[in-house]
């Protein structure tokens, strides 16, 4: 059996931040191209390794920043991707939605937390998950068929709005970013179906034990080594795993040193990890197929026995890709200070 690999983008502009800080303003594309001396090291770094290895990615596209920025910059975005043969899925972050509000700024002071999906009402994250497809729909391109909340927050509530709004899959578990604390909701891998709706979480693993305590981490290309994804998908593909989702942005491959992403650099390490795993899917094909998260979920099937394993990449992988994180982040903030145009 081969394993299917969602390769999944969250593409999504920056509050800023504005909710602080007066003087701050949100950022729109350069979060998503994120653009160094002439050249795209986010979205189309992105889709250059995607056509090199003939990898079809999900996009997660956010919606709701329409309510600030009215100009709808995300609609040529959204279509580039599209007709680069990716899916476009939808991603909403609630935060945009106080936006519509000519006093927002004060119901950011009152209540802080507008990001938040847990504990919203169904009627309400219904509105907002119906305000991102009618997006799509201005955008031209297909109604969505998979759900991703703003920073993988989920609780029982926004199953039901989803199964209302006719969304029939959701990526929004990640449980070392997001644990909504409820245990029908404790999901590290596999197929998980939800008032109807079919959930799959990125991938989560234990990556060090020490005694009774185990530290977890949800599968990311900012904060995971090459060496660890290798590890994780075969193990993945050896216990019959159907499926293995992996989180990504396109601002993770750009360094900077301001919310405005004026001075950048490009992130050499995470631009390696991607090209790698790009290049071992391609070479794997026996074994893993890359897919897009609708067409994978199509062919999920029923759950399975190897449904939710907790996988296990080792402490020295832990160790090694930390050391080479911390040292690059300083070696990046010392090229940055030093010159804006380094691209190591």
């Amino acid at each position: 059996m081969r394993t299917r690999v969602c390769l999944t983008i969250d593409t999504e502009f920056s509050i800023a931040g504005a909710f602080q800080d007066a003087a701050c303003v949100p950022v729109a594309e350069p979060m998503v191209w994120c653009d160094v001396d002439g050249r795209s090291e986010g979205l189309g770094f992105l889709l250059q390794q995607f056509a090199e290895h003939n990898i079809p990615a999900t996009f997660f596209v956010e919606a709701l920043h329409r309510a600030y920025f009215k100009h709808d910059p995300m609609a040529p975005i959204a279509r580039r991707i599209h007709d680069s043969g990716h899916e476009v899925q939808l991603h909403v972050h609630p935060c945009w939605s106080v936006f519509d509000h000519d006093d927002w700024a004060a119901r950011v002071r009152a209540q802080p937390r507008q990001d938040d999906f847990f504990g919203r009402s169904e009627d309400d994250s219904l509105r907002l998950i119906k305000q991102g497809i009618a997006a799509f729909g201005d955008w031209d391109v297909p109604r969505p068929r998979v759900f991703r909340s703003g920073s993988l927050q989920h609780d029982d509530v926004l199953y039901r709005a989803l199964a209302r709004a006719a969304i029939p899959y959701s990526s929004n578990v990640g449980l070392a970013i997001f644990d909504s604390g409820d245990p029908d909701y404790q999901m590290y891998s596999g197929r998980h179906v939800r008032h109807g709706v079919a959930e799959f979480p990125v991938l989560t693993f234990c990556d060090w034990r020490l005694g009774s305590r185990r530290h977890l981490k949800s599968l990311t290309i900012a904060g995971t080594s090459f060496a660890e994804m290798r590890t994780l998908l075969d193990q993945a593909q050896r216990a019959g795993v159907a499926l293995v989702v992996i989180l990504t942005h396109p601002f993770e491959y750009v360094q900077s040193r301001d919310l405005g992403r004026q001075r950048a650099r490009r992130h050499g390490v995470n631009q390696h990890r991607l090209a790698s795993l790009c290049q071992y899917l391609d070479q794997n094909r026996d074994r893993f197929e890359p897919s897009g998260m609708a067409a994978a979920a199509d062919h999920a099937g029923p759950d399975t026995t190897a449904n939710n394993l907790q996988l296990e990449s080792g402490l020295l992988h832990s160790v090694c890709r930390m050391a080479v994180q911390v040292s690059y982040d300083n070696y990046g903030a010392l090229a940055l200070a030093g010159n804006t145009g380094v691209r190591h």
